[in-house]
């Protein structure tokens, strides 16, 4: 049977999720768009996968691809065992594995197709519901679907998002060439943390947050302090605290991991290339190449072309 779907664009912001002390809730929508577009071939007898930009050469162009995957993991069979019609190109800004959400945005598109396919039409908090569910925290999503700064959690399969107006204008993004994976980086955080640490997060994030609404540097200075994974994670990173040290020097309000790195994100409202260029040179004497971007915080998130959409 021919599907009455023929082509599907969809647009997805990068992110930086842990936001400071905010970890697996907190995090924020980047000015850098990956772009996916499904083409739905009944004459087509084989899958095919085209990737350019970021990660051209290294990202899967077959049915390994993490859009196709998780299509396959949210289609039910009937659709599924039509993939061989499927032609999906991916236009990719957000470098990979850095920290900012490059996964994420796969996901997303992968659910925004698979739902298109089965309803003709899409619903944002069912996209976010479900790729929330499928990489086990939102903080990457949320933002990449809502846009904007963005709180969120999950509760019983439930995931509670509250965007937050007021975002700082620009961030410098360094990412250094090193292979960080969040899986990796998830074992080097500790399964129980003390009592102190904990009331710090919880006090820290709430303040973080309100510092980046109303725009008040001098707090958020004070309160991007992380103990729940940023202690674990930057040593294993080469030239990461250094980079962090070199930053603040010059001039930046505020750094933090980015996702769960090796990317580092500076909250910086002047300076911006001189805080580029301190970051890439700290990673640069610890032995590692390192490329830095200027990135407004977006307020929009997620957008589709060629089918309905709704919140």
């Amino acid at each position: 049977m021919k599907h009455p779907l023929k082509n599907i664009k969809v647009y997805i912001p990068a992110t930086s999720a842990n936001l400071g002390p905010g970890f697996d809730c907190v995090g924020i929508a980047l000015d850098l768009w990956n772009q996916f577009e499904l083409e739905i071939d009944p004459t087509q007898k084989k899958i095919q996968v085209e990737n350019h930009g970021e990660g051209a050469h290294e990202l899967p162009s077959d049915a390994k691809n993490l859009v196709v995957q998780t299509m396959l993991q949210t289609l039910p069979d009937r659709h599924a065992r039509r993939m061989h019609q499927w032609k999906i190109c991916c236009h990719n800004q957000v470098p990979c594995r850095s920290g900012l959400g490059s996964s994420s945005t796969a996901v997303l598109a992968g659910v925004a197709f698979s739902e298109a396919i089965q309803k003709g039409s899409v619903h944002l908090m069912d996209i976010l519901k479900q790729a929330a569910s499928l990489e086990g925290h939102p903080d990457n999503v949320a933002p990449a679907v809502m846009g904007g700064l963005v709180v969120a959690a999950i509760k019983d399969g439930q995931v509670f998002v509250h965007p937050i107006p007021g975002v700082m204008t620009e961030v410098v993004v360094c990412v250094p060439d090193y292979h960080f994976l969040t899986n990796y980086a998830r074992t080097l955080v500790p399964k129980k943390f003390t009592r102190t640490a904990t009331v710090l997060n919880i006090s820290r994030s709430l303040l973080v947050v309100e510092s980046i609404r109303t725009g008040n540097d001098a707090l958020l200075a004070q309160v991007m302090e992380d103990r729940l994974h940023e202690p674990y994670r930057l040593p294993h990173i080469p030239g990461a605290e250094e980079a962090v040290r070199s930053a603040l020097a010059k001039g930046a309000v505020a750094v933090s991991l980015s996702g769960a790195g090796p990317g580092l994100l500076a909250f910086a409202r002047k300076r911006h290339h001189v805080i580029g260029r301190a970051m890439q040179s700290a990673f640069q004497r610890a032995g590692l190449n390192a490329r830095y971007w200027i990135i407004r915080a977006c307020t929009s998130g997620l957008r589709l072309d060629g089918v309905p959409c709704r919140l």
